[in-house]
């Protein structure tokens, strides 16, 4: 009688067909999103540098003063970004509501008085000794997670009954408003706009679909309209040397700056108008800096690197969805989607094809909040790419059991 070992039990498939398999690919994770997204991450650093030394050594007699505190975020972002990646996509998607609970909570901190802290007439930041934390940002990432939690876990009610469509939308509208109240368009509008695009790829009826678009472009024109703020900021981008030394002046400076650019630009730290005539410009306008020290080749190089970023993760998310995860497949497109929308929102407004919004350039804007953001965002869409790779060649696993063992959806 033979001795040897009876070999483990392997799933078995129904006679006559085979396991669904994912095509075998060789890396790990997707190298090529990293290095743009790492490159992206870099450039940032040495942009922010060029464009706050003014500023800081006005301000603070410390021409690094910003540049220090940038690279402190970027150590967290990286630290935060190696953290999400050792998350499994199943935790994510178990931890989407208390997420959403947790990042709600912190937008109604900032209601109370003393906890917030206001800057030009905003209270957006918690403050947490040289760092701040912003909810708003963190809030981006969370509606991601939650909402493709919700469309996997109700996608028959949510594709068949107002109720099951109506239900995620009355959370996150009370997160908008909170968002709304700080003051802050720019978050709430980016936020509306992947939560449209996420409710129409999770199969939302057309009828649903037209009804929350319509509820969403009035309540944005009535804001528009109803604040006089706003509604000078959407009227002078239309012409802002009409008035270029009061509503238009950030536009119209901006503008010089990608005018003096050119093609190729006037080289790294040559640059002029962060000089103190435009405002922000390490922040929501350091793609003007951009333009200006290096072109519009400069321009268009970090325009490709935000479109491969959004393209890869699509890419990824159509892996997903061949494997049938659908969690992962929304995700992926969901960050994917965030981070292009943002991308394409401060491209427009540096340029003058936007309203004036405070919203920051992902990677490369100074500030702590949206680069642990994005840093992250990018981090889990390596990590729902590592596990498709990780099973390639194998049946797909539906469940990881608690246990260790695996429950094979059949194909």
């Amino acid at each position: 009688m033979s001795s040897r070992p009876t070999p483990a039990a392997r799933p078995v498939a129904r006679p006559g067909r085979r396991p669904r398999r994912l095509e075998r690919r060789e890396a790990v994770f997707d190298l090529w999103l990293l290095v743009i997204a790492a490159g992206l991450l870099g450039f940032g650093f040495v942009m922010v540098a060029s464009a706050s030394m003014p500023i800081g050594d006005r301000l603070y007699g410390d021409p690094f003063f910003f540049v220090l505190r940038h690279g402190l975020a970027l150590v967290l972002a990286l630290a935060s970004a190696a953290l999400c990646f050792a998350v499994p996509v199943k935790v994510w998607e178990q931890a989407g509501v208390w997420l959403l609970l947790f990042a709600t909570l912190l937008l109604a901190l900032l209601l109370v008085p003393g906890v917030g802290r206001t800057v030009n007439g905003a209270t957006r930041w918690i403050p947490l000794g040289v760092l701040t934390l912003q909810p708003s940002e963190l809030m981006k990432f969370v509606v991601v997670i939650y909402l493709c939690g919700y469309l996997v876990r109700r996608q028959q009610e949510i594709s068949s009954t107002l109720t099951g469509f109506l239900r995620p939308m009355l959370l996150i509208g009370l997160a908008s408003a909170l968002i709304m109240a700080q003051p802050d368009f720019g978050t709430t509008a980016v936020i509306l706009a992947t939560v449209m695009a996420l409710l129409f790829l999770g199969g939302v009826p057309v009828y649903h679909f037209i009804m929350l678009f319509g509820l969403v472009l009035a309540a944005l024109v009535a804001l528009i309209i109803f604040e006089p703020y706003r509604l000078q900021r959407v009227t002078s981008f239309m012409n802002p040397f009409a008035d270029p030394f009061n509503t238009g002046y950030q536009l119209s400076q901006a503008l010089i700056a990608l005018g003096r650019g050119e093609w190729l630009g006037v080289g790294l730290g040559n640059g002029i108008q962060k000089q103190f005539y435009l405002p922000e410009a390490h922040t929501d306008f350091i793609l003007a800096v951009v333009g200006e020290e290096f072109g519009l080749l400069g321009v268009a190089l970090v325009v490709a690197a935000f479109a491969f970023i959004t393209w890869r993760a699509f890419q990824i998310g159509a892996c997903a969805r061949a494997a049938e995860q659908l969690f992962a497949a929304y995700t992926a497109h969901g960050l994917g989607l965030m981070l292009g929308m943002q991308a394409v929102v401060n491209a427009g407004v540096n340029t003058g094809l936007l309203p004036t919004k405070g919203l920051p350039l992902p990677f490369l804007s100074y500030g702590s909040n949206a680069l642990i953001v994005a840093a992250m965002s990018v981090a889990v869409l390596l990590r729902i790419d590592f596990e498709l790779r990780r099973h390639a060649g194998e049946p797909i696993p539906d469940v990881v059991r608690p246990h260790g063992g695996l429950r094979w959806r059949r194909a």
